[in-house]
C-alpha cells in the first residue's frame, strides 16, 4: 500500500477539509468525529471534542490525504502538524518496518488494536518525522 500524507488541525479540520475539497474539485469528504467513536467508560470524551474531527480523507488526483483535528487537550505545534501514514495488509511487513523506525525514535503508540484497525501505532523516528502505521484488512482499510 501507499505511504499517506496525514494532516492534523487544531479544531479547524472540517473548514481545511472543505476548503480543499473545493480547491482540488474532490469528492466531499465523509467526516468521522470523536463524538460518533464507540464511547470508552475509562475515558470520558469531553464535550469539546464531540464534534471535532477524528478522521477524514481526500482523494486530491489519485493521491490519498488524510486529516484530522487535535485531541482536545493534546499538543499542537505547526511544524509537527504533518505525518506520514503507512499502511500495510503483511503483518510481518508492518512489524518490520516499525521496528526499523523506532530504532533511536521514540514511540508514541505501541502497535495495538484499535477499532478502525487490526494494528495501529505511531512513532517519531530519529530524524523528528512522525510515522503513523495502519494494519488493515478489506474491511478496515480507508
Amino acid at each position: 500500500m501507499a505511504i499517506d500524507v496525514y494532516l492534523t488541525f487544531n479544531g479547524n479540520c472540517r473548514d481545511a477539509v472543505e476548503f480543499y475539497a473545493k480547491v482540488f474539485e474532490a469528492e466531499q469528504p465523509q467526516i468521522m468525529t470523536f463524538g460518533e467513536n464507540p464511547p470508552n467508560p475509562e475515558y470520558p470524551l469531553p464535550e469539546e471534542a464531540k464534534n471535532l474531527v477524528m478522521h477524514t480523507r481526500l482523494d486530491i488526483e489519485g493521491s490519498n490525504v488524510m486529516f484530522s483535528d487535535t485531541f482536545p487537550g493534546s499538543p499542537f505545534t505547526v511544524g509537527n502538524n504533518v505525518s506520514l501514514a503507512y499502511h500495510s495488509f503483511d503483518e510481518d511487513k508492518l512489524q518490520k518496518v516499525y521496528d526499523r523506525l523506532k530504532e533511536g525514535g521514540t514511540v508514541e503508540m505501541e502497535l495495538q488494536e484499535t477499532f478502525w484497525a487490526k494494528l495501529y501505532g505511531q512513532i517519531t523516528d530519529k530524524f523528528g518525522v512522525i510515522w503513523q502505521f495502519n494494519l488493515n484488512n478489506e474491511e478496515t482499510a480507508y
